[in-house]
């Protein structure tokens, strides 16, 4: 099982972040799950007993490698940098920070001070090297004469904006990277210039810096012979305030990065490891964790097929794995409700044609659990995925069936390969079928929203400006990137069929914005609704892994409907 950084409360200022399995239990042995000789998949959970026909059982050995626990400690401190006793002090600087004097010393102060402690060291370096505090740069001196053995610098670029987010995590990331390139035990992060920052800019930059030092040191191990054991045991702080706020700041981060790392696994994990039976169980566990806030409901072929969702079963009908309809529902442990949403996410948990089909669904599930230990008061959220594979087989859907979807809307596949659209568009009817107001759904769509964005800004389309307004501003905070694009009505005219209603897939010109006028067909007018297609920024290239993107936005645009 992977490590997971987790943050326990405590009633001192300082965060012990604890990895546990259980806190990332995916495809683990919590689930007690049993092969039979019949190919009969037996899940033991909560005293039940489930039984499910698959194809093959544990398609080629492959089990995750169970890894053993590790713990990690934040701590706030307010002591002066050059007294903090440790193996890496991490500084972000701006560009300002690094402006020098006639005698090439520091303007700064707390570059000033730090640099007399090193008789000079440290400006000389940063000369040498072209240092000058631009975004990306970093430099990392090995010294003595001080408390730490490493000091580094790391580029902020202008400085605190309010767009900075990405500065500081890539700041907490520089640090989880140093880390475990020295295998550093402890390492404390510090700002030149913190003295400039408001009380609410402070808790916004601490958590910026602990996201990226979360997730840097995170590293899915679990399908890999060997992994190196992580050194780091704790992160401090420093100059950045205390107290109860920032505790409370820093527990919320620890909430959100949870629920990325589990976004991250689920689109790792491969197709013979994660099926729609062990989405629909990693679904349940997060309702069985958080049971004072979810409950959950899995209903199969049979219950789909009395919801008439025939757009979502014509896809799921090639595989000998059986789709699984997962609605979670978390309602405020105390409370009215002001306010009902619900995120459905694209559930592919393999397509013969398609690469990071289940982005959709890992991000609505990685928000399901973040928000299971937030609690938000004051709003309903439904969590839903249609999760299925798209095989080829002599029982699929072909090129020219016509599907009937749950609202009696029909469809002519001219694209069989356009099969993500066809599942959400049951998915979103069923959402609407909830009585939410508001509805955000996700997907790695459209190939064409790449061409358009590239790989780091997701695309949305809403007919709603306000619900726009809300998603952005959330996207803003969460340090997330995504750009509106038109839904442009006349467009309409290349999904429609001669025999159908409608055809799944336009011509190639504008195809992002097909696709969502595509999945409006099957959301109620009086819903407000929001089509995110994060094809691009879902995937790492660099890194070959998930980036668990979205799950921070998700998580904020539902605690800003809140009444927390």
């Amino acid at each position: 099982m992977a490590a997971f950084i987790r943050v326990a409360s405590t009633s001192s200022p300082t965060l012990l972040l604890a990895s546990t399995s259980s806190s990332s239990s995916i495809f683990t042995n919590q689930s007690c799950c049993y092969f039979s000789p019949n190919r009969l998949l037996f899940c033991s959970r909560r005293g039940k007993r489930m039984a499910h026909t698959i194809a093959k059982a544990t398609l080629g050995l492959t089990h995750p490698v169970e890894i053993e626990s590790h713990k990690i400690s934040l701590a706030a401190k307010d002591i002066n940098l050059v007294e903090w006793k440790g193996d890496i002090l991490a500084i972000g600087v701006t560009e300002k920070d690094m402006t020098k004097d006639e005698n090439s010393k520091f303007q700064n102060a707390v570059l000033k001070t730090l640099d007399s402690q090193l008789n000079g060291l440290l400006s000389e370096a940063s000369t040498e090297e072209d240092f000058t505090g631009k975004v990306g740069q970093s430099t990392i001196l090995r010294l003595s004469g001080l408390g730490t053995k490493r000091v580094s610098l790391v580029g902020l670029g202008k400085g605190f904006t309010g767009s900075s987010t990405s500065a500081y995590r890539s700041l907490g990331e520089s640090v989880a990277s140093a880390a475990k390139a020295s295998h550093a035990n402890n390492v404390a992060v510090a700002l030149a210039s913190s003295e400039d920052l408001t009380p609410e800019s402070k808790l916004t930059t601490a958590s910026a810096i602990a996201t990226g030092a979360l997730l840097g040191t995170y590293e899915d191990n679990r399908f890999k012979s060997e992994s190196k054991k992580l050194a780091l045991k704790s992160v401090d702080f420093l100059g950045l305030g205390s107290g109860p706020e920032l505790e409370k700041k820093l527990k919320y981060t620890e909430d959100v990065c949870a629920g990325v790392i589990l976004g991250k696994e689920l689109v790792n994990a491969p197709a013979n490891v994660l099926t729609p039976v062990v989405l629909a169980e990693e679904a349940e566990k997060i309702a069985a964790t958080y049971s004072d806030v979810f409950t959950a409901k899995i209903l199969d072929t049979e219950q789909c097929k009395e919801l008439k969702m025939g757009s979502y079963l014509g896809v799921a009908a090639a595989s000998a794995n059986p789709p699984k309809f997962i609605h979670l529902c978390y309602r405020p442990p105390s409370g009215s409700v002001k306010t009902k949403l619900a995120l459905v996410g694209k559930g592919l948990t393999f397509d013969s044609g398609g690469y990071n089909i289940k982005t959709g669904a890992a991000a609505v599930l990685g928000a399901a659990k973040a928000l299971g230990q937030i609690k938000p008061a004051g709003v309903e959220v439904h969590f839903i995925v249609a999760a299925c594979e798209n095989m080829i087989s002599g029982t699929g859907m072909r090129p020219g069936d016509i599907l009937t979807a749950s609202n009696g809307k029909t469809i002519e596949v001219n694209n069989t390969d356009a099969e993500g659209r066809l599942t959400l568009a049951d998915a979103l009817v069923y959402a609407c079928n909830q009585g939410v107001d508001k509805i955000v759904d996700l997907a790695t769509l459209t190939g064409a929203c790449i061409v358009a964005l590239g790989p780091s800004i997701a695309g949305i389309f809403t007919p709603s400006d306000n619900l726009a307004k809300e998603v952005v501003a959330a996207s803003e905070v969460a340090g997330e990137k995504l750009w509106r694009l038109p839904m442009e009505e006349s467009y309409w005219d290349s999904m429609k069929s001669g025999v159908a209603d409608m055809v799944n897939t336009g011509g190639r010109q504008g195809g992002s914005i097909t696709a969502a006028l595509f999945l409006k067909q099957f959301v109620d007018e009086k819903v407000e609704w929001l089509h995110i297609d994060m094809a691009g920024p879902v995937w790492n290239d660099k890194k070959k892994a998930a980036t668990g993107f979205a799950v921070p936005t998700l998580v904020e645009w539902v605690v800003a409907n809140s009444s927390s």
